[in-house]
């Protein structure tokens, strides 16, 4: 009753602003609307492609992605908005349990003011329409954090195994998770209140049921020589470099999915925290502490590594659960006024791209084009029905079209190279010793395809003969925005062995 009285009055305090008002209905119909209008991303099809091979855990991340895609297309069906439906309802997810959790922290106005903080962000409509391992990562972080409050401030003994069971199912999720259990070692070893829960059982608890919870990752890294560790640890090092100017890079990511008043006011606040405190940590309230505990660390960590290692948009997506909490302490409703208008301007221009185009994207990463790819290999294939088709990107065309096709479209690995998650789902190449088969091959820039036609050099090796097809041209509004090179090779002759 109580709760309903809050909503009530925010309701009305909302609406007293129709500029926010206005913002809020518009990018809400435009996120839901998106989820039927808006194509495919590769990440999409790649993860779709992870639970159509079910497994305990896969090469590049943890299985929750995949266990969720499989089980609502397996309900629903193979379709493109059921995915983006998936993603939609388990960011849903993420908004109530962050309200939970602002309410642990705030009273109800700040804690509103802090969920449309959140809301009005780009990375709200990144998660809800685009399937990455962080849709689930963001929901079980903050169910995390939500189950390691009440254990520590509230002294509910069942949520120490409530904690580590999310904590677990957040590493199911990504790996990032391992910040978690790291955050809270850490604010238990800077509260001298909540220190002697360090040593307690109900801590040794929670870390059993995270062990426990985390087996399905370990099992399947066991099994299979801990490639999915190696990749995401010593092999990732390898890409160490000085370029000072990604750290702006870096920023302007950032500002970019929490929209820049939002990591303005990030920015302010700690540095006022850090000129009140200092080195003077044991002052800093315990509450605030927990929450700066599951913040700072990340962000600080990926901010100092960016002149050396390229971090992507998304790894600091989980610091800002527990960030945007902390800094709502002091923020009043004309930040969220400027919020929701930036909000605004940034919705209006990406729904104008996803429409009309206006703006090339020279990358695989875009929902442009891939259904027109679709349409055109089945097409091509009724033309060569006994032909293998495969493509030597990353993942993403071999991928999207699994997705398209809905049968084995296979990747870099017919022609030698490692190929991600398509090297194991226990392929046998030497099954297709002999076969002629479909390359396609994705143009990031549709007026430039001099290295690409380069690349079927490649090829040679393993077919007798490489011969172009006509490529197929995907037009948009009267104009091309996709071009994918077609060959046709023959007489498959499979690598020595998966390197």
């Amino acid at each position: 009753m109580e709760e309903s009285a809050g909503v009530k009055r925010f309701v009305n305090y909302l609406t007293a602003d129709k500029w926010v008002a206005m913002a809020i209905c518009f990018i809400t119909v435009l996120r839901l609307s998106f989820i039927w209008l808006m194509g495919p991303m590769p990440q999409d099809a790649y993860y779709y492609f992870y639970g159509q091979h079910f497994a305990l855990s896969y090469f590049d991340h943890p299985p929750a992605i995949a266990w969720i895609l499989r089980a609502f297309t397996d309900l629903f069906g193979r379709h493109v908005f059921v995915i983006k439906l998936a993603d939609t309802l388990v960011t849903v997810g993420t908004l109530l349990v962050f309200y939970r959790l602002a309410r642990c922290f705030l009273p109800r106005e700040r804690a509103w003011n802090a969920w449309l903080l959140l809301y009005a962000t780009l990375m709200v409509t990144i998660l809800s329409l685009i399937s990455t391992p962080d849709v689930p990562l963001l929901f079980f972080w903050s169910l995390s954090l939500l189950a390691m409050y009440k254990a520590l401030f509230e002294q509910r003994r069942m949520y120490w195994i409530w904690s580590g069971i999310a904590m677990g199912l957040t590493f199911d999720s990504k790996y990032t998770a391992l910040f978690l259990p790291a955050g809270a070692v850490l604010f238990l070893l800077l509260s001298r209140e909540h220190r002697r829960y360090l040593w307690s059982g109900g801590f040794l608890l929670s870390i059993l049921f995270f062990a426990i919870t985390i087996l399905p990752v370990v099992i399947w890294n066991v099994d299979n020589q801990f490639a999915s560790f190696r990749f995401q640890s010593s092999e990732r090092v390898g890409g160490v470099e000085f370029h000072p100017l990604d750290f702006f890079g870096v920023i302007g990511h950032q500002a970019a999915i929490l929209l820049p008043v939002l990591l303005g006011v990030l920015c302010y606040y700690l540095w006022k925290f850090v000129r009140k405190y200092g080195i003077y940590i044991g002052r800093i309230p315990a509450r605030q502490l927990f929450l700066l505990c599951f913040f700072v660390p990340i962000c600080g960590l990926f901010t100092v590594i960016s002149p050396i290692y390229w971090v992507k948009i998304n790894w600091m997506m989980p610091a800002y659960i527990s960030g945007i909490i902390w800094v709502s302490t002091w923020l009043t409703f004309k930040y969220i006024r400027w919020q929701w208008i930036c909000s605004l301007v940034v919705h209006v221009a990406l729904a104008v791209e996803v429409l009309v185009y206006p703006v090339p994207i020279h990358s695989d990463d875009t929902m442009i084009g891939w259904k027109g790819l679709g349409d055109g290999v089945k097409t091509l294939s009724a033309s060569y029905p006994d032909d293998f088709i495969f493509s030597a990107d990353d993942y993403k065309t071999s991928a999207m079209l699994n997705l398209y096709l809905g049968h084995m479209v296979y990747s870099r690995n017919v022609i030698g190279e490692n190929a991600l998650q398509f090297d194991f789902i226990g392929t046998d190449l030497n099954t297709l010793k002999g076969k002629n088969a479909l390359f396609i091959n994705s143009l990031t820039d549709v007026d430039d395809d001099k290295d690409e036609v380069a690349f079927t050099e490649e090829l040679a090796p393993f077919f007798s003969s490489v011969t172009p097809l006509p490529p197929i041209v995907v037009t948009q509004n009267g104009r091309v925005v996709r071009k994918f090179l077609v060959y046709r090779c023959l007489d498959y002759r499979p690598p020595g062995g998966r390197r």
